[in-house]
């Protein structure tokens, strides 16, 4: 169950390897500084955690609640997953297999292969990678690692927003989350709580939760667009599914275009280079696909920064 009280265990767990992931600043600006009419905009700028994203904390959490075979561990991923995985493996001297889609981008492959991790392309989309993964698990009898559904990995993301309140001495009013196949937002969702408005932000073109609150139950959607390499979950997994019926206040759909233009801004303006799946909360502020109200004070989390740096600017 991914609840606060197993995001609080994981914390402790992940606290006795200090050596391996960072806290994240956390950035406090003003809504009009942005030309947003709110009274802050925080950034959690996650894309500077080991190995470019939030990941690490939750794969790192898997590794240390469970014994490791001697065949490694194994993962399915587009790319940020496998990088974090492969980090936490090598920091704990152990064995590393990747299975990614052909749409994640060569700067993650190469990522990973720095990382010692055997990399092994499975499919054109994650669907498929995680199939050959999942065939392959069964031959070697590696521990599991999933992208984001299994409750160590929910429990090790949901460290972000307990962080997030230490660092401000409170929660913001509403925090904006990019979805993919939904690890982060249901440890995001999980440990605010009600405690605050939780919105789950997803692409046009892979609108997983979008599209299973629609039907009442998770379903398979087409994938596609710029942030399919990092978003593009076929489906919602169950754990998010369920945390997202209790305490994701709505889903918001975004294009590409915002979205693109939203990384370019980040850049611009902030010098924060970070992947189009981080940049979903700008856009959702900017394109006004989500109007704060004056007062209100909207955290976001810069996610992933796996990205080639030429396609930033």
């Amino acid at each position: 169950m991914t609840d606060r009280s197993a995001i609080s265990s994981a914390r402790l767990r992940l606290a006795a390897r200090p050596d391996f992931l960072r806290t994240t600043p956390l950035m406090r600006l003003s809504g009009r500084s942005l030309g947003i009419e709110c009274a802050e905009v925080w950034l959690k700028l996650e894309h500077l955690q080991v190995g470019g994203s939030f990941k690490a904390r939750g794969m790192l959490n898997r590794l240390l609640a469970n014994t490791i075979p001697e065949s490694g561990v194994i993962v399915a991923s587009g790319g940020n997953a496998g990088i974090a995985t492969a980090a936490a493996a090598r920091s704990l001297g152990i064995r590393c297999e990747v299975y990614v889609p052909e749409v994640s981008p060569e700067a993650k492959r190469a990522r990973l292969r720095s990382l010692d991790a055997t990399v092994v392309v499975g499919g054109a989309t994650y669907a498929e990678a995680l199939q050959a993964c999942l065939a392959r698990q069964q031959e070697t009898g590696a521990l599991l690692t999933h992208a984001y559904d299994q409750p160590e990995v929910a429990a090790g993301a949901g460290t972000l927003a307990l962080e997030m309140e230490e660092q401000a001495r409170r929660l913001p009013d509403s925090v904006l989350v990019s979805v993919g196949g939904g690890g982060l937002i249901a440890g995001i969702a999980a440990w605010c709580e009600g405690r605050a408005r939780v919105i789950a932000l997803e692409p046009e073109g892979a609108p997983t939760l979008h599209a299973a609150r629609a039907a009442g139950q998770p379903v398979d959607v087409a994938v596609g667009g710029i942030a399919a390499d990092s978003l593009g979950a076929r489906r919602i997994g169950d754990i998010a599914w369920q945390v997202s019926q209790r305490h994701v206040h709505d889903t918001l759909l975004l294009t590409d275009e915002s979205i693109r233009s939203a990384q370019q801004w980040l850049w611009r303006e902030l010098k924060l280079a970070v992947e189009p799946a981080a940049a979903l909360g700008i856009a959702a502020l900017q394109s006004g696909v989500y109007r704060p109200r004056p007062d209100e004070t909207v955290g976001l989390i810069l996610c992933g920064a796996n990205c080639d740096p030429a396609t930033v600017a």
